[in-house]
């Protein structure tokens, strides 16, 4: 249910909307002016610099009280129903169905859906939240945020209305799963070289085709299939489209899930589709503007890949921070070393600049104002910061950091994809490139 509030801001008393459970827990903030929402915390909140731990409640500017509380309740989330079971699903490859449907009754899935959608239109910073504390708690299983943050804007800025009515209510409810196809055995980062075809047949269309690297694939209801519509366009960009396609169709087959040196609990797994016969309401969108919508939606994914890395850069320095103050060396912890104090200096200071960045990208995306060339700064650099730090965080763990049982060795692991998907950071190079020396 949803309850308002109103909160004294100065002299000016503000109406906000709470998404509020039955037990009265509130389970994320309803969109609210971001200059009116920060003014009652800006000159009070610590920054990441000067916080106790990079993970506290309660720090930033971007953030109010109600975030925080939203916060401790999706930290929580993770504590009793995540954390606990993620070593028995990365031995599935998966996690389960239970997990899902527990974390849209906490309001964790597609916090911020316009309210005509059948969502609670919550702010751009209570989805950061749930981004963060995923990070925070060290499992990758969960294909939330590309489920919430990536799938279903698709649905609820292209699709029809009854596109919208079929799959929001059961994905806001985790009852269908969404995962996206674009990549290709032969086109990861450039989608203009997407080879699967979708022609047409009457009303319907007939797609063919193959992708790999489908994260939520095993476990995912529906997909947005990226396919060319139309050979003969000017362009490549000009001949794409984008279909719903749902687990169960004839012709589309999910193949084994794929053995990956990371993330090791989400189902990632290749796809086939021989002769898939969809009707005219699969497609999503406009036919042969879906580049076009993918440009659209693409800053945020990488805007979300950015965010993450950073979260996943305080975690491990607090981790190592931890780590360091209590392992002896010489008669003393070795967080009394210089060489060692010196590391950790650099390594704040540098993961500090990160965040003030990637939070400036965050506010500019809150007030649609971040660009491609922007969010593909935040991802190339987070990610790059993040296999840094993972890197710099296990050499001071020493022959422990190698161990599995110990937190490292997986954020490592982890880490290594971030620079890879949503564009490989090479290609966000060439992005920023082109937006520099195209300008007059």
């Amino acid at each position: 249910m949803s309850t308002t509030f109103v909160k004294k801001v100065g002299t000016t008393c503000l109406l906000g909307l709470r998404n509020v459970s039955a037990r009265g827990q509130v389970l994320s903030v309803a969109a609210r002016p971001y200059s009116q929402a920060r003014q009652p915390v800006s000159s009070v909140r610590p920054e990441t610099s000067s916080a106790a731990t990079m993970m506290d409640i309660g720090t930033r500017r971007i953030f109010n009280e109600d975030h925080d509380i939203f916060r401790r309740s999706v930290r929580r989330f993770y504590q009793e129903e995540v954390i606990p079971h993620h070593k028995e699903w990365e031995k599935e490859g998966q996690v389960s169905r239970e997990v899902w449907e527990k974390a849209a009754e906490q309001g964790m899935l597609g916090v911020s859906t316009p309210a005509e959608h059948g969502g609670i239109g919550a702010d751009l910073f209570s989805r950061v939240v749930t981004w963060e504390e995923q990070m925070y708690s060290n499992c990758s299983g969960p294909g939330f945020t590309l489920h919430s943050d990536v799938v279903m804007p698709y649905i609820s800025n292209y699709g029809s209305e009854e596109q919208i009515k079929r799959f929001i209510p059961e994905m806001h409810a985790g009852k269908c799963i969404g995962a996206i196809a674009m990549t290709e055995p032969g086109a990861g980062s450039d989608l203009q070289g997407v080879k699967s075809y979708a022609k047409r047949d009457g009303s319907d269309w007939i797609l063919n085709g193959n992708k790999v690297f489908i994260s939520n694939g095993w476990m995912a209801d529906v997909v947005v299939v990226v396919a060319v519509t139309d050979r003969e366009a000017k362009s490549p960009a000009h001949g794409i489209s984008l279909f719903l396609v749902e687990s169960g169709a004839k012709g589309f087959q999910k193949a084994r899930k794929l053995e990956k040196i990371g993330l090791k609990a989400q189902d990632t797994v290749e796809m086939f589709f021989e002769d898939v016969r969809l009707p005219a309401d699969a497609l999503l969108g406009n036919a042969n503007q879906g580049f076009y919508h993918m440009m659209n939606e693409l800053p945020q994914e990488r805007l979300v890949i950015g965010a993450q890395a950073i979260a996943g850069c305080e975690f491990m320095f607090e981790e190592t921070r931890s780590y360091v103050t209590h392992r002896k060396a010489f008669g003393k912890t070795i967080a009394h070393l210089q060489t060692v104090q010196h590391k950790l200096a650099e390594l704040k200071t540098e993961i500090c600049v990160g965040r003030a960045f990637v939070d400036n990208c965050l506010l500019l995306h809150a007030e649609k104002r971040l660009d491609t060339a922007t969010a593909s700064m935040a991802k190339y650099w987070a990610s790059d910061l993040q296999n840094k730090v993972a890197t710099e965080c296990l050499q001071l763990h020493g022959g422990w950091g190698y161990m599995w049982e110990y937190p490292i060795a997986k954020a490592f692991v982890d880490a290594r994809v971030q620079s890879i998907y949503g564009g490989a950071n090479e290609i966000m190079k060439e992005l920023i490139g082109r937006s520099i020396v195209s300008r007059k």
